[in-house]
Formats: C-alpha cells, structure tokens, sequence
C-alpha cells in the first residue's frame, strides 16, 4: 500500500531519475482560427474607423499596401519553387504536356463564357445610362504601362535571375518551365538540384507564414483607407453597377462554376468554397488574390490533387484564368460607353474585349491591376472613353474584391477539375477534407508534422 509519504512506484513510461512518470508534454500552438477571427475583428474595425474619420483614414491605406508587397515579395521564388518541383518529379514531360494543354483549353473555354455572360448583363441592364452629365468632368490619368507591350516579348526575363525579382507572374512561370524540365532532363543527376529547391521551398514557405500573422493589421489598414476615402455617397451613386458585378460573379461561381465541378468531379462547389473560407476571407480584406496563391497551392495538394497538376494549373491559371477579371472589363466597359454617351456596338464590343483580355495577362491577382488594364486598353483602342474611367476609380477597390474573388475561386475549380480530368486527384482524401474529416493544418506547409 503507498503512502502519501511513500515515494511514487515505477510505472511504465516513468522517466528515471525523476520522481514521477514522464508526463508527454504538447506544445501550445496558437491556431489559424485566432488568425481568422483577428482578421474579421480587423476588417469590422477598420470600416468603423474609416466611417469616423472620413478622408483622415486615407493614410491608414499604406498598412495594407506594405502587407499585399509583403506577400507579393514572396510570389516569384513561391512559384518558382512549386513549379520546378513539379515538373521535376515527373517523368516523362508528355504528362506535363498534357497536364498544361487541358488547362489551357479550359482557360479560354471558361473566360469566353465569363465574357459572354458579362456582356449579356451589361446589355440587359445598361449601367452608365444616367451618368452622361457627371461623366463631363471625370478624368484619370492612365497609367504607363511596364514593358513592351508585346506578350511574348515581355515573357522573357533579362536574367535568369531577374524573373524572381521583377515581381513578372509570367517571367517567374516561364524561367521555372525551363528549370524544372532542364531537370526532368538530367535525370538522376539532377535529383540533389531538385532536394536543394525543396529544401529552399521550406525556408520560403516558413517566411511566409510569419508574413501572415500580419494579416490583421493589413486589413485593418486597407479596409479603413478604402471606406474613408471613397464614402458612401460614392457608392451609391454607381450601386447599381457593383451590385450586378457582385450578382454576376456570384451567378458565375454558384452557376457555371458549380456545374462544372460537379459533371467532372461529383463535388459540390459549396463544399469546395468553405474548404477555402480562410482565403477568401484574406482576399476580401486585401483585394488581392495573390495574397492566397501560397495558401491555394498548399490546400489543393492537402486536398489530394497531385502537385505535378497544382505545380502546373494554379499557377498558369493566376495569369491566364482571369474569369472576373473578364466579367469586370465587359461590364465596366459597357457602363463607360453609356455614360459618355457613346454606347459600344456589338462588334466594338467583342474587338475591345478581346483585346483587354489579351493586354490582362499576367496582371491577375494584383490590387488595382483591373482598373489599369481597363484605362489602358481603352487609351489604346477607344481613346474617347478613356475619360470616362474616372467614373468607377471611386468603387473600384469594391470591385476588385468580387474580381480577385471570382478569380481565386476559378482557379480553385480549375485545379481539381484538370486533376480529375488526368486522374490525378486521390479521391478518398479529397472526399475526406471536403467533408471535415481531414482539416488543412498550416504547420503542412511548413512540413514540420
């Protein structure tokens, strides 16, 4: 019989010299939930601070600037890594041949229909039509364009190493294409290559995730210059025309979105959406998709599709998926031609359209990059018009968040689509994480489990 006097007996799993069993410790963790209410704490903060001071709060704008350069900083080797890799591992190049051909084609099936449906709406309700008088005086000044303005010119970085720092999406893809099949070529020799990348793509992803800790006060920033500058008489003014954006692209994603990934997957968009609501949540507060591409690739493979295929899609589909990027030039071109009373014709329609699709390239996901693109393509192809950009400069950021929205969610439904579509997706455990039974863990990108 032991006393309370009695030393403890030996039991198993008693660590010796100590004077009792061994009690396995676990290490405090603050979760990604703190994070996510922080961030929604933030936000509701901000528009309350933005509301009090009005045009005062302007300068809180530059806390959520410096937090998108932060993570926008990260974008190149982020890519750079995820991509070589990839292709890296695999084989034989067909498969990323193919991988990349059924993306493509599914890029340009998917942004025809996101233009076909903007322009049905904006033909259905006429945004604009009222504005004639205000657009006399609305002017802006369009901004200069980087590069050449030829694509494929532009694609093409100065150095080797310049495509990670120009902050080009398309350099970075382009230069990471040429390593990781430089390495599929080497073969064996290449493989210590391929575990230094890896090795590096650690390092990058652990900066990352102490970037994201800074979440709340980017938001904060952003959201209380964006209400304080813009106000709410702005708005609105051009409700009618945010509202149908933000109905359309809801419709796109609900609707179009939806049916696909439930014909090719059998999963529910519904499902996918919440899988995704920590990112859509940083992607309103920024307006910047690219803010969540790091996250998108690690929750697209921990939804069991295989890195090869998110190596390859996430990334190409970040320049060349822009759904709502689509939906915005279509419908805020047509609000322009009604407000300066000069409405688009049909064939003007469809030539200027396709000529801001092509000029968008590589411009997805950055904050801001739609308004630019609009001005710019319509100084280069309707001049008269270009006046009337001013008009929507007020709600643009409002507009932007529905845009980077509509976009990351395309992306998203674009992975596990062509993943399905080459057999590359494990489905139990994509079966598994949609429904809760298997919950992303930021510490997977880090690779610390």
């Amino acid at each position: 019989m032991t006393t309370l006097s009695d030393p403890p007996s030996s039991t198993p799993g008693a660590d010796p010299g100590t004077d009792g069993p061994a009690v396995p410790t676990r290490r405090r963790r603050i979760g990604p939930h703190v994070l996510y209410l922080a961030v929604i704490v933030a936000v509701v903060a901000g528009t309350a601070v933005g509301l009090v001071l009005g045009p005062d709060a302007q300068g809180l704008a530059d806390l959520g600037k410096a937090f998108v350069n932060l993570i926008k900083m990260m974008i190149g080797p982020i890519i750079f890594c995820t991509i070589v890799l990839g292709i890296g591992s695999v084989r034989k190049a067909s498969q990323v041949g193919k991988v990349g051909g059924i993306a493509l084609a599914y890029f340009l099936i998917m942004s025809t229909a996101a233009l076909a449906i903007g322009l049905l709406v904006g033909n259905l309700i006429h945004p604009g039509g009222g504005l004639a008088g205000a657009a006399a005086s609305a002017t802006y000044e369009v901004p200069e364009t980087a590069g050449t303005g030829n694509f494929f010119l532009d694609i093409i970085p100065t150095t080797l190493v310049s495509s990670l720092t120009a902050g080009s999406v398309l350099q970075a893809l382009f230069v990471a294409l040429l390593v990781g099949f430089a390495l599929q070529a080497m073969g064996r020799k290449g493989e210590p290559v391929l575990t230094g990348i890896g090795h590096l793509q650690k390092l990058v992803f652990k900066i990352l995730a102490g970037i994201m800790w800074l979440a709340p006060i980017g938001a904060f920033g952003a959201i209380a210059g964006v209400v304080g500058g813009a106000g709410w008489s702005a708005i609105g003014a051009l409700g009618v025309l945010m509202v149908a954006f933000y109905l359309t692209c809801a419709l796109f994603v609900v609707v179009l979105l939806g049916a696909v990934l439930k014909v090719t997957t059998g999963y529910g968009i519904f499902r996918l959406l919440g899988y995704l609501k920590q990112e859509f949540l940083l992607i309103v507060a920024t307006s910047s998709s690219e803010t969540a591409l790091p996250r998108l690739i690690a929750k697209m493979e921990h939804l069991g599709v295989s890195k090869p295929v998110v190596g390859v899609v996430v990334p190409t589909g970040y320049s060349f998926n822009l759904d709502g990027t689509a939906i915005y030039l279509t419908m805020a071109s047509l609000f322009i031609g009604n407000a300066l009373g000069s409405p688009l014709s049909l064939p003007e329609q469809l030539s200027l359209l396709v000529f801001m699709i092509v000029a968008s390239k590589g411009a997805a996901g950055v904050t801001g990059a739609g308004l630019a693109t609009l001005g710019g393509g319509l100084a280069s192809h309707r001049p008269d018009l270009v006046d009337g950009v001013g008009l929507i400069v007020a709600i643009d950021r409002f507009m932007s968040e529905a845009r980077a929205v509509t976009n990351f969610a395309g992306n998203a439904v674009a992975t596990l689509v062509v993943g399905s579509l080459v057999k590359e997706v494990d489905r139990p455990t994509a079966t598994a994480t949609l429904r809760g039974r298997n919950p992303f863990d930021d510490r997977t990108m880090l690779d610390e489990h």
